[in-house]
């Protein structure tokens, strides 16, 4: 796992975005909560957030 800022990743209109890859999941990041679910249930769990995807973002079928 890497963390590191970026400048812009051109989804600005969302707010704070992040990026899982190779997957290419986008997440919005409304508050800290949002970040500690991204971690633990995608990077973690292999579990991706569905309700903090971007929008036209599709969770892959379980």
């Amino acid at each position: 796992m890497r963390i590191n800022a970026a400048g812009c990743l051109d989804r600005c209109e969302h707010g704070p975005t992040v990026v899982i890859y190779p997957a290419g999941r986008w997440y919005r990041v409304p508050d800290r909560d949002a970040v500690d679910r991204i971690l633990t249930e995608d990077l973690q769990g292999g579990r991706p957030v569905a309700e903090l995807m971007l929008p036209g973002e599709v969770a892959p079928a379980k």
